[in-house]
């Protein structure tokens, strides 16, 4: 048996003027998404960052480089 050690995939956290919490995945251009809380933002980024991938996967398009290590087969 081998160990495969994945990545983390690194979420920037900020908060606007108007208290709405953001998270973002610079390595993935495009996947932001917003909260009302810090956790919230975080789970709703980490949720598009999975259908983005899933969307490449379905369309036989190249998964973003965040995810080449999740999904590598050797």
């Amino acid at each position: 048996m081998e160990a495969i050690i994945i990545e983390s995939i690194p979420i920037v956290v900020g908060r606007e003027e108007d208290g709405r919490w953001w998270a973002d995945i610079e390595s993935m251009p495009g996947v932001m998404a917003y909260g009302v809380s810090r956790d919230s933002a975080i789970a709703a980024v980490r949720a598009l960052a999975l259908r983005v991938a899933a969307d490449c996967i379905e369309h036989g398009e190249a998964v973003p480089e965040s995810f080449t290590k999740v999904f590598s087969v050797e």
